[in-house]
């Protein structure tokens, strides 16, 4: 029976079910099994919103080319090819990452990997905003005293994470934390070791930096600070 025609089938069994005492688990169990006609979840690599040399002298137009060109749209291949062909059922990014600790490595590397990275060049706009403002820089100031002592603790964040991985900003309550994560997990993450509302994120794996800086990630970092994104920041920070 095609989904439109059940679905016809189960609205116009319902008063005539509850005449004859059929009970609700029939109507429930038979909408619960039409779900499975939906589409499954898709991550959707989003559009670069600035052209590939717009963010130097921080980051370079290749560097930037193959980041999100091949990188990027790796991991939202892999991570559609694994929703399908492990059959999983999770209807949102959220609950996606709710349940990482359940996923298969493949699933929860390369999921993390297309949302960290779609998050990361939203994150970024072409040299220009130095500094935040506002509620974001009233969160700043409030949580670790100044923007000079946020930038300290981001960079060491960013600097002292062994291998791959991320640094972030995040929002937890009604503060602001600073902390790390591993390969491609993310705060949002059910197993994270920092968890909370991202709102800032710095990629620190080497294919984000290593044509322009080779091993100086301090350097990188340190340059990056000129492309953040403020505004979309405290957009963010007020969600």
């Amino acid at each position: 029976m095609e989904n439109k025609s059940r679905r016809k089938f189960i609205q116009n069994t319902l008063t005539a079910t509850a005449a004859i005492g059929i009970g609700n688990s029939f109507i429930s169990n038979a909408l619960a099994g039409d779900v499975t006609g939906a589409e499954p979840l898709k991550f959707v690599q989003v559009e670069l919103p600035y052209k590939f040399n717009a963010l130097e002298p921080s980051i370079d137009a290749l560097t930037n080319e193959i980041h999100y060109t091949k990188h990027h749209t790796a991991y939202i291949k892999n991570v559609n090819d694994a929703i399908i062909a492990e059959k999983i059922t999770y209807k949102t990014e959220a609950e996606f990452f709710a349940n990482a600790s359940k996923l298969s490595a493949k699933a929860r590397n390369n999921g993390g990997g297309a949302w960290n990275h779609n998050f990361f060049w939203q994150s970024m706009r072409s040299p220009g905003m130095a500094v935040p403002a506002g509620k974001l820089m009233d969160a700043i100031n409030a949580s670790f005293g100044s923007f000079d002592k946020f930038k300290e603790q981001f960079a060491d964040a960013a600097t002292k994470r062994f291998g791959s991985g991320w640094a972030w900003l995040v929002k937890d309550g009604d503060k602001l934390k600073i902390g790390s994560t591993a390969n491609q997990d993310n705060p949002l993450f059910d197993n994270a070791e920092l968890k909370g509302t991202p709102i800032l994120a710095l990629d620190v794996w080497e294919h984000a930096y290593y044509l322009k800086y080779q091993n100086k990630r301090a350097d990188y970092i340190n340059n990056w600070w000129a492309v953040v994104n403020w505004d979309a920041a405290t957009e963010r920070l007020g969600k």
